[in-house]
């Protein structure tokens, strides 16, 4: 009977367990007369007295009572009756829970942020409020686009695995600040900084001509901290439970789209950002033409 390998469905792909846990795994196989099995762990013989293997006719169990990081790897099986060879390959991975200390931000550019370790979720500050742009982000690094020029963002790193979800890694004591030069400085601890800032619109409003009975869309950007309360007018009039107007604010944008504009809509339009600090308008005129 030529060998063979019966690799359990669950072994197929990579098996992971955590640091201090045990691996007690059993692959069953056939061949006769009785088949001769070996091992090896990154293409070299394993040492029987850290990893314990025990081989029976129909099975071969591999046993790690306490693991630790140095067992992952990948561990190969060989099963040989007379010159017939059957082989499979087992991906062990030994994971711990990952820590703020394992993750650094890197200042390579203006646009990039990088961290090291696990599955990666980058998470932007806008207005006190956070968003996440990039979840389970398997490398490590991220491009970040379509940020308003003018406004200000504040970035956290997070860490995550079986074991759980890190701290963030927002610049701490133990994060490194490197240059493009190469060179390494710890990142300087300053005091709390005040972010308080009265509405401030970092992109106007801007003149629009619209056709009849075609949405029309107004935009602009607007940062301030606590987040402004947003409030929309056509000719000084606050535009309250209309229908034909949709208001939606997101990360600092903010824009009025009008549905199915007649030539009655044009006007003079104004966008305005109010918090505890101060206000702040932008105005712009629409004018609406008829089809054709």
């Amino acid at each position: 009977e030529p060998p063979k390998i019966r690799l359990p469905r669950h072994l197929k792909q990579t098996y992971t367990r955590r640091v201090g846990e045990t691996v007690n795994l059993v692959i069953p196989f056939q061949g006769k007369p009785r088949a001769k099995v070996s091992w090896q762990k990154n293409g070299s013989p394993i040492d029987k007295n850290d990893i314990n293997i025990r081989n029976t006719e129909n099975d071969t169990i591999i046993f790690i009572r306490k693991a630790e990081r140095g067992h992952s790897g990948e561990y190969d099986m060989k099963v040989e009756v007379e010159n017939l060879v059957d082989k499979a390959t087992i991906d062990i991975q030994i994971v711990v829970e990952p820590t703020p200390r394992s993750l650094v931000i890197l200042a390579v550019d203006v646009w990039e942020v990088q961290g090291a370790g696990g599955e990666l979720t980058l998470c932007v500050c806008a207005f006190q409020e956070w968003f996440t742009v990039i979840e389970h982000y398997h490398r490590t690094s991220a491009t970040i686009n379509e940020l308003v020029i003018g406004n200000e963002y504040y970035f956290r790193v997070f860490a995550e695995n079986m074991c759980g979800l890190s701290e963030d890694a927002t610049m701490t004591k133990e994060s490194a600040l490197i240059a493009k030069d190469g060179k390494v400085y710890k990142y300087p601890v300053y005091d709390d900084f005040d972010f308080s800032e009265r509405p401030l619109f970092t992109q106007p409003l801007v003149n629009t001509f619209a056709v009849a009975g075609y949405n029309a869309t107004l935009n602009c950007s607007v940062r301030g901290n606590p987040k402004p309360k947003i409030t929309w007018m056509k000719n000084k009039v606050l535009i309250m439970n209309d229908p034909r107007y949709r208001m939606f604010s997101n990360q600092g944008v903010c824009t009025l789209e009008i549905r199915k504009p007649s030539p009655y809509d044009g006007g003079t339009y104004t966008c305005r950002a109010v918090n505890e600090l101060g206000e702040a308008e932008v105005d712009c005129k629409l004018e609406v033409r008829g089809k054709g």
